[in-house]
């Protein structure tokens, strides 16, 4: 059985920092990326940054782009998502995802999702 389980969220002022992470276990035949995506209250599910299994290549959304680093540590079959200068904006509930869907921003070709973790930026 796959399962992702995301850590790290919480609650920080804005301008602040905070690291997330995600480890999946169980097994998974083929692995073309993993991701990063949010869900603020009231609002849907985004793309917040991906990071392909192939070369490690990364893509973020314009928002946070030049704030957030999505890495991995494939030996420990984990990722991170660094988060710097946090805005009010940030505020949702942030979930890894993983699958063989291609190296997409598209959440429905991710077949593994963890559960979220709550991240809430304070003004």
């Amino acid at each position: 059985q796959v399962q992702l389980v995301e850590s790290g969220g919480g609650l920080v002022q804005a301008g602040g920092s905070l690291r997330l992470s995600c480890v999946v276990s169980g097994s998974i035949d083929r692995i073309n990326a993993m991701g990063w995506y949010r869900q603020a209250p009231g609002k849907e599910r985004e793309f917040v940054a991906l990071i392909s299994n192939d070369d490690g290549s990364t893509t973020y959304t314009n928002s946070v782009k030049g704030r957030f680093t999505i890495s991995r540590d494939n030996a420990e079959n984990m990722i991170y998502l660094q988060m710097n200068n946090l805005e009010p904006e940030d505020t949702a509930v942030y979930y890894c995802a993983t699958g063989a869907g291609g190296i997409t921003s598209q959440a429905d070709r991710y077949n593994y999702w963890g559960q979220g973790t709550q991240v809430t930026v304070s003004s």
